[in-house]
């Protein structure tokens, strides 16, 4: 998704965690938190959502009859070290899924989070959020989706405060998700996307 006004928040205001919430259950559009801050989103392009979809089929198929729950843009995941809430445009959970204390609409315990770039998104993606991301204990995997050219950046953790980079260059290379045991062609990610 992308950052509406910027990172702005909305009238400059400060908002507790639970005005948010509770203005976000009847929002009309999303919003995500950051310690104080209501960050608007807007949608995606056209380019944006169907890598979004590639991806999102390509792990559906991989992950059936796997103990997994795949959820794309609209599930909220709380990240409570640094008092966030963020909609990832694609998460994977192991089950059982674990909610916050008290919510229906909110998960916590992703293993595998993917981010389609945009230009008003690449720093924020690459920077503030994974550093969020990598707060969650579950959290192993980091696929980073470049929307401009067949391009991939691939986190995998491997040990406190370690993480391991890979860069994918090209349709005919493949990615191994080592956290759910899948394997992703470029060509198949980013099939019937023009350049």
């Amino acid at each position: 998704m992308v950052l509406a006004t910027d990172k702005t928040a909305i009238n400059n205001e400060s908002y507790t965690a639970e005005q948010y919430l509770e203005l976000e259950v009847s929002a009309e559009t999303r919003s995500e938190y950051w310690n104080g801050e209501i960050v608007p989103m807007s949608g995606g392009t056209p380019t944006h959502n169907k890598i979004s979809s590639n991806m999102n089929g390509l792990l559906w198929l991989g992950l059936k009859g796997k103990p997994y729950d795949l959820f794309i843009a609209d599930q909220r995941l709380a990240i409570p070290a640094r008092n966030i809430y963020a909609y990832p445009d694609i998460m994977i959970l192991p089950r059982p899924i674990e909610l916050q204390a008290g919510r229906k609409d909110t998960v916590m315990n992703p293993i595998l989070i993917a981010e389609v770039l945009s230009d008003s998104t690449e720093a924020y993606d690459r920077n503030k959020k994974f550093s969020a991301y990598r707060t969650i204990s579950t959290f192993q995997e980091y696929v980073l989706i470049d929307q401009y050219q067949p391009h991939v950046e691939h986190y995998v953790k491997q040990g406190a405060h370690q993480w391991l980079f890979t860069e994918y260059d090209g349709l005919d290379q493949r990615i191994i998700l080592t956290s759910i045991s899948v394997e992703i062609s470029l060509a198949d990610l980013y099939e019937n996307v023009a350049f």
